[in-house]
């Protein structure tokens, strides 16, 4: 098993106080240990800046450029553990940045495909992902609000940044027993992280799991905010 740092060690239990302490509104009292092992699996501080290592493992968010940011690790440690993912599930994310949560997914389902709107992100994470050895993953650049419709249906989905409401293609592209994990609000305005249930009849169900902030999610189609 690989040494962790310090930092790293840290960061883990960093985490899993924040999950303890939220465990009333997530319903989580701990981590599965396969998500827990993703993250100790996955070297966060190779998907930062360069100007920013020192901080890698602050459980905080950062900026990676662009107006982006990689999310706090307990908020990729809570959204990868609210899906319940399997060893065959096929995940989608939007909102690649630097690469981190798809790497993250990556240690748990059998594939992920990652879209990324931002062209230099999504060049960069993508040399990144292959660099490090995540070769289940499948990253493409467009509009994250319409999905990856080629490649559905998808047993769970996770959006790391906030539209004001639920896109209808991401709940067209759930799978029946599927999973969506969602930040929805305004723009620097209140936002909750939402977990969509699909049933075997294609009804859907919300929970509103806990007050977040995220960055906006695009439309493309409209350049604004969807």
């Amino acid at each position: 098993m690989t040494k962790l740092s310090p930092g790293h060690r840290q960061m883990l239990d960093d985490i899993e106080t924040g999950v303890m302490l939220t465990r009333s509104h997530t319903g989580r009292e701990r981590l599965d240990p396969r998500t827990l092992e993703a993250l100790r699996q996955v070297p966060r501080e190779k998907f930062v800046p360069d100007n920013m290592r020192h901080a890698a493992f602050h459980d905080g968010a950062l900026p990676v450029g662009h107006g982006q940011t990689i999310s706090q690790p307990y908020m990729v440690a809570i959204m990868t553990d609210l899906l319940d993912l399997g060893p065959d599930s096929v995940v989608l994310e939007i909102g690649t940045g630097t690469g981190y949560q798809a790497a993250v997914l990556s240690c748990i389902a059998h594939r992920v495909y990652s879209i990324e709107r931002i062209p230099e992100l999504a060049d960069s994470a993508a040399r990144r992902l292959t660099r490090l050895g995540y070769d289940n993953v499948e990253l493409r650049c467009g509009n994250g609000c319409l999905g990856w419709p080629e490649k559905a249906p998808f047993d769970g989905i996770v959006v790391t940044a906030a539209p004001e409401r639920v896109p209808p293609a991401l709940v067209e592209q759930l799978k029946p027993g599927g999973r969506l994990v969602i930040p929805v609000g305004k723009r620097y305005s209140h936002q909750e992280l939402e977990v969509i249930d699909k049933d075997d009849n294609g009804d859907t169900s919300t929970t509103s799991v806990l007050g977040v902030a995220f960055v906006p999610l695009i439309d493309d189609a409209s350049a604004a905010p969807l």
